[in-house]
């Protein structure tokens, strides 16, 4: 599978989903919400009615599921690493459920696990179904306006939000351009998954050099496409679409902060 299609972070989805028809603003909005929600429930039960709430808005983005699940994949690993460290590592008040040699499991350490895996389910699944369901100008639009009164103490918010998503934007394309680069060496003999770890990472060597320049050679491209536009840092710029706020928006703001409030308060 090529990685581009296991990696989902920066890729948008086109579709006429209510979700997609959002205000990316809004969305935006309610994503950060997420966020700061997923760290204030302490019930595993309010973790489960969570993430049954997030597969329905999967459903009604109307998204295939397999994005989703590829989300996760890059993350595989820290999620297993994270929840190991706490099941062996967290020391509890009680008998341990488990003891051998100097292993320990306890009962809190067990739920401390099952706190970071669902956390960390809840975190990918919110920013997956974000850009999967708004397009990277509209994001960049979204990000801007949030930022937004931090232009009054000088920062340059505009310039940031447009590195954030030129960042994002071209994350398919290097793992494209990564696969591409994989193949080539592959055709000519280069092993990549064979031998040991050293081995595997003296192999990507070969990889690594042509992609730093390939990627050097495109921000160059796009430093010069962005001038011939006449781009300064520092000037106002126009929209060809503007962001308009809709009722449709307001009430799906209003009914999520409701929902999640609910969440937080009786789980």
């Amino acid at each position: 599978m090529e990685l581009r299609r296991q990696i989902t972070l920066g890729q948008y989805v086109p579709g006429k989903s209510l979700l997609h028809a959002l205000d990316p603003r809004i969305k935006l909005l309610c994503s950060l919400i997420l966020m700061v929600v997923v760290f204030l429930i302490q019930s595993v039960t309010g973790y489960l009615v969570l993430l049954g709430f997030l597969l329905l808005l999967v459903l009604l983005s109307r998204v295939p599921f397999r994005y989703f699940l590829n989300g996760l994949k890059p993350i595989l690993m820290l999620v297993v690493l994270t929840v190991s460290l706490q099941i062996f590592f967290t020391k509890g008040t009680g008998q341990p459920l488990f003891s051998w040699w100097i292993i320990q499991i306890f009962q809190e350490g067990l739920v401390a696990a099952v706190f970071i895996f669902l956390r960390l389910i809840l975190l990918v699944f919110s920013s997956s179904l974000l850009t999967l369901t708004t397009s990277p100008m509209r994001l960049t639009s979204a990000i801007e306006f949030i930022l937004k009164p931090f232009s009054y103490i000088g920062l340059p918010t505009a310039e940031i939000s447009m590195m954030m998503t030129i960042a994002m934007r071209f994350i398919p394309t290097i793992l494209e351009e990564t696969d591409r680069l994989i193949k080539a060496q592959s055709s000519r003999g280069a092993e990549f998954e064979t031998g040991n770890m050293f081995k595997r990472l003296q192999g990507l060597i070969p990889i690594l050099v042509p992609l730093f320049i390939s990627s050097f050679r495109r921000a160059d491209d796009l430093a010069i496409a962005m001038e011939s536009r006449c781009f300064q840092v520092g000037m106002k710029r126009t929209q060809l679409h503007p962001l308009i706020f809709r009722s449709q928006d307001f009430f799906s703001l209003g009914l999520f902060i409701i929902l999640l409030s609910l969440i937080v308060i009786f789980l």
